[in-house]
């Protein structure tokens, strides 16, 4: 099912077009001008979306953390029915391992070994609302790779991860 129109979706897809154009401020301020707009009870859908990429932009560790522990609080507020609404294919329980796989690398970065194996623990326990696809394939991969990381007590940015303002 082809997702329907929605002008905030909309707004934050362009807004992350932006940053994949290697335009992060432009991203960024885009994106925050949008939840501005949202404010704290806004759209779960939108609030969980735009916190999800948005935390991609930020190099700083403790800044992305706040962007994505946003998105996962956006997440425990979504409905089936409203990700539905937007997208028929869209499940929220497979939102969760990607928004506890950033947590868990956030976490690991700023040094909190034992939150982000806490993480990484949360992030495997939802590995099963995943398709066998590039995308789950690409979600795996990230979490052993973190999981390494966290057991070798390695806080440098991962290769593979998103890049903020680089």
């Amino acid at each position: 099912m082809n997702p329907t129109h929605d002008p905030t979706m909309d707004a934050i897809t362009s807004a992350v077009a932006l940053g994949h154009d290697g335009r992060p401020n432009d991203a960024r301020d885009a994106l925050l001008a949008v939840w501005a707009s949202l404010g704290p009870q806004g759209d779960p859908l939108h609030r969980c979306t735009l916190a999800h990429y948005l935390a991609d932009l930020y190099d700083d560790a403790a800044e992305a953390l706040t962007w994505n522990i946003r998105a996962l609080d956006a997440a425990d507020s979504l409905s089936d029915a409203r990700a539905h609404d937007y997208d028929g294919s869209l499940r929220v329980a497979a939102f969760y391992p990607s928004l506890h796989l950033n947590l868990a690398d956030d976490y690991r970065r700023l040094g909190s070994f034992d939150a982000a194996q806490r993480e990484i623990d949360a992030a495997r326990t939802r590995l099963h609302t995943l398709a066998d696809d590039g995308y789950g394939t690409m979600i795996r991969t990230a979490i052993d790779e973190v999981e390494s990381a966290v057991r070798e007590r390695r806080a440098e940015p991962r290769a593979s991860a998103p890049k903020g303002g680089r």
